[in-house]
């Protein structure tokens, strides 16, 4: 593995500008700031793990031995281009405000942006700069049911940070639920790792796979991968339930057994066991650009809300730009080059590369995002939001987590003339946790939508610093009420 740590490339002084700087080093994150660096660009790199990578391409810890595979291959290959262009890299750093940038079409086109970032050290670091990427993936979508709120319970995503970068078991008899290719990745890596998989519970139909075909062809070795994945669970005797969902998961103080039943109705089956690992899909994050009030459309094949782009990954604000999963879920494959393509835009708008060699720069990364994306769109749609998932929650399942708020509330807020998110949020405090809506989000919302006339008119949560959460003693540091200068009051 390639070891970059905070501080291990030429450092950025501090109060210094910097030309462009990139939220996120996932396989997006990464590219961008490889590409803008080794062209000259005076680059810094923000992410909170301790090392570049993303969720697909998570690195294990330092010391670790695990095992080699196609992912932690090519992410090593991403490390290595990254540690060799002159990057600097701020892992282990939490970006928790963004701000400034000029906003189109009233700003002053030259302003710069700030991004405030929590140290390791538990510093507050204030970096500028003229342009700035955003390649913040995802967030995992859970539309709730009964009893996921027990231990036991975890998402596709946690699984996978549990395997890869800790080659941690979710549990000794599991059942791997959901839609999309990771469903299946999940399932091979924790039969490979020992366990049991009791089954694998697929929303897709086998029809949706077939149908699916045709796109997957655009990236063979993924096909083959995902084949070998599927290979691989029927040789172990692990029943597949297509066309299934989980209706509920049962147990005392933890998980004990789930139920599941087909889409289209029918007899419940009950499995035994004592994990349940589930996604529902994936959400591009969103708060960043939303923070900044870019224009943000409603698109369910590619995950929900993503923001207005052009063919370069230009936002609506000048010197913003979104790539990677964070503007629209193509996949880790297809990631990478919508990176570059944001990072050679980044340059021309900044005048550190002219019109020439921009064009003849992106032409191999539009390329490669357009056959990825065949192969990423085709699981993207896959994976959508299915409204009858969520038309079959119960009243009084929990919704909000953090906040312990209902279907049922939910919607009583809603005849009660909270007609958008922003409103639902005021009324109930659902998406005011740590979590930020993060998780409840997208239930929520297609509750309010099924009641006001859709997503777009039910809207989504303003965009809000901190952009992730952070501790309030962190960032006053030692603070006393008596330091707090106060004017002495005007003359009456």
């Amino acid at each position: 593995m390639i070891d970059i740590a905070a501080g291990s490339v030429v450092d950025i002084a501090a109060g210094s500008v910097v030309d462009i700087a990139v939220l996120g080093a996932g396989p997006a994150g990464m590219a961008a700031a490889t590409e803008a660096a080794r062209r000259g660009a005076k680059v810094v790199l923000f992410d909170e793990s301790p090392a570049p990578g993303g969720q697909v391409y998570r690195a294990p810890p330092v010391g670790y031995a695990m095992p080699r595979d196609a992912d932690r291959d090519a992410g090593d290959a991403l490390r290595a281009s990254l540690a060799a262009s002159g990057a600097v890299v701020r892992v282990g750093h939490r970006v928790w405000g963004v701000g400034g940038g000029p906003l189109v079409p009233l700003g002053d086109a030259t302003a710069l942006f700030r991004l405030d970032a929590l140290a390791p050290d538990g510093s507050n670091t204030i970096t500028e700069a003229r342009a700035l990427v955003l390649a913040t993936g995802t967030h995992e979508r859970i539309i709730p049911f009964p009893g996921w709120t027990l231990p036991g319970v975890l998402g596709l995503a946690a699984a996978t940070i549990l395997l890869k970068a800790n080659g941690v078991l979710p549990g000794r008899r599991v059942v791997v639920a959901g839609a999309g290719p990771l469903l299946y990745a999940v399932a091979a890596k924790v039969a490979k790792a020992g366990a049991t998989v009791a089954a694998v519970v697929d929303l897709a139909a086998t029809s949706e796979w077939i149908a699916a075909l045709p796109a997957l062809m655009a990236r063979p070795d993924l096909l083959a991968r995902g084949a070998a994945w599927r290979a691989g669970l029927m040789a172990k005797g692990v029943p597949v339930l297509a066309a299934h969902r989980v209706v509920a998961a049962e147990g005392d103080d933890v998980l004990r057994r789930i139920r599941v039943a087909p889409l289209a109705g029918g007899a419940e089956r009950v499995i035994e066991c004592d994990a349940l690992t589930i996604g529902h899909g994936l959400v591009p994050a969103t708060e960043a650009t939303r923070a900044f009030r870019a224009a943000h459309r409603y698109e369910a094949p590619s995950g929900g809300w993503v923001p207005v782009l052009d063919e370069d990954r230009r936002t609506s604000i000048a010197q913003l730009y979104a790539c990677g999963d964070g503007s629209g879920v193509r996949g880790a494959a297809a990631a990478p080059a919508s990176g570059r393509l944001a990072a050679l835009a980044a340059m021309r708008d900044l005048a550190l590369i002219d019109a020439a060699t921009h064009a003849a720069a992106r032409a191999t990364p539009a390329t490669d995002f357009a056959r990825a994306s065949r192969a990423g769109g085709a699981m993207a749609r896959m994976m959508a939001l299915r409204p009858a998932l969520v038309a079959a929650i119960p009243a009084e399942t929990i919704i909000c987590r953090c906040e312990g708020v209902t279907r049922a509330q939910i919607e009583s807020a809603v005849a009660d003339g909270a007609t958008a998110m922003n409103q639902v949020k005021q009324f109930t405090r659902c998406g005011m946790g740590p979590c930020q809506g993060r998780i409840c989000g997208e239930a929520a919302a297609e509750l309010v939508a099924a009641r006001v006339g859709g997503r777009e008119k039910a809207g989504f949560a303003t965009g809000r610093v901190p952009l992730r959460p952070v501790a309030m003693d962190a960032l006053l540091g030692d603070f006393d009420y008596a330091d707090i200068p106060v004017p002495r009051p005007a003359p009456i």
